[in-house]
């Protein structure tokens, strides 16, 4: 008898003609094809993702199998504003009056964050139908406002969402988290074990067999000079990115006439690290491509690098969308990260080392750049070999029916 499983969510990304769309369509997508009646409910109230116009008050889609229905919702234009809590409450709002009756009745309702407000009417919607009810943490909050967001714990606003986070830990039949640690941080929330289950980021299928061949030469030619050793980082260049160690490397390592840096991304610090470092002459800040291209200028890479700011979050593990782009690349990874380790450990593809570290991050370009080159593409290779037998769409969707369902 076939299933069906709602996923609730005020932020959800559909596919468009540059993605495959976001995690949760994937797993979704791949429900739907095994037969399941998949359901995704949503707000169109996303600035940073594409969403569709909603005229009226309700949007519905069939998007490859998947019955996606949009709420319209309070509009934001930046995170930090108030109008965006006000945007949570609307799409709550509209999410407990929405007529339902039309929609298949649920097996399985996911509740995923970000908002945690809608845990609340997850426990309602388990009520009514007499579901299972998963609480799924893609962000742990309100740990990211008092971690990254300068928030006191005694902040009201910050309290608030702790006691709903620990409603929802405690009452949700199950806990499931992109990180692959998080039962530690349930743990310390409630004060006892109760299991977490790890559903991470993976590759799409789309993305599996993309061409390398989609950047013209002109591209590689202004911005990765011929016959150096090239240590790319690939994303945002923000306030969160902890770039100021890469770009300190760059300066130190300038005397290394084959070792060449390029930036690919743009972002909020990108024009003062240009001020600041621009005339560094193994520095190059390349422009940003389409993400279809992004695995083009990544094969041209070394070395890829990524780094984070020294945590309590990363305590709990990641699953970046980074690290997917780079293992699929097939390209040793150097992580500057102090948290939980997973994915480029188990599969021998790369290197953490110590947040904000310059000289261990020296050593280790400097050693990568001495060895041998079959060995260095050995070890890249390693990473997409893993990536391709554990972080497949279909094999998350085959873990989440055997936890789940």
């Amino acid at each position: 008898m076939k299933k069906t499983i709602w996923y609730v969510s005020k932020y959800f990304e559909s596919p468009t003609e540059n993605s495959p769309g976001g995690r949760p369509f994937l797993v979704w997508k791949e429900l739907a094809k095994d037969g399941f009646d998949a359901v995704v409910i949503t707000s169109d109230s996303n600035h940073l993702m594409y969403v569709p116009k909603v005229e009226g008050s309700v949007l519905e889609q069939n998007l490859e199998g998947v019955k996606v229905y949009w709420l319209n919702t309070l509009k934001i234009t930046t995170a930090k504003s108030f109008r965006r809590i006000l945007s949570w409450l609307h799409f709550e709002f509209k999410l407990f009056f929405m007529n339902k009756k039309k929609l298949p009745t649920p097996d399985l309702v996911v509740v995923s964050s970000l908002s945690l407000l809608t845990i609340l009417n997850g426990f309602l919607l388990r009520r009514k139908y007499g579901c299972k009810l998963a609480f799924e943490i893609r962000d742990i909050w309100p740990m990211t406002l008092t971690e990254e967001g300068g928030y006191s714990k005694s902040n009201v606003f910050v309290r608030v969402l702790a006691y709903i986070e620990k409603l929802g830990y405690k009452h949700a039949d199950y806990i499931i988290g992109t990180m692959p640690n998080l039962g530690e941080h349930v743990k310390n929330v409630l004060g006892y074990e109760k299991p977490a289950y790890c559903l991470p980021m993976g590759v799409p299928n789309e993305v599996i067999d993309i061409s390398t061949d989609l950047v013209d030469a002109s591209y590689f030619d202004q911005y990765f000079p011929k016959g150096k050793f090239f240590v790319v980082y690939a994303g945002t260049v923000g306030i969160t990115n902890a770039l100021d160690i890469f770009f300190e490397c760059a300066q130190k390592m300038a005397g290394h006439e084959n070792i060449h840096f390029v930036v690919l991304g743009d972002g909020g610090l990108r024009a003062s690290y240009q001020e600041k470092y621009g005339s560094l002459p193994n520095l190059t800040f390349a422009a940003r491509v389409e993400k279809y291209q992004v695995q083009s200028v990544l094969s041209r890479a070394d070395v890829l690098y990524l780094s984070t700011f020294p945590s309590e979050i990363w305590r709990y593990g990641q699953s970046l969308n980074k690290m997917i782009d780079y293992m699929l690349a097939g390209k040793p990874v150097i992580a500057s990260y102090n948290g939980y380790p997973s994915m480029i450990n188990e599969a021998e593809s790369g290197y953490f080392i110590p947040a904000g570290d310059l000289s261990a991050l020296v050593s280790k370009i400097e050693a990568l750049y001495a060895l041998p080159e079959t060995e260095r593409v050995e070890i890249g290779k390693r990473g997409r070999r893993w990536l391709l037998e554990n972080r497949s769409y279909q094999k998350i969707k085959d873990d989440f029916v055997k936890d789940f369902l």
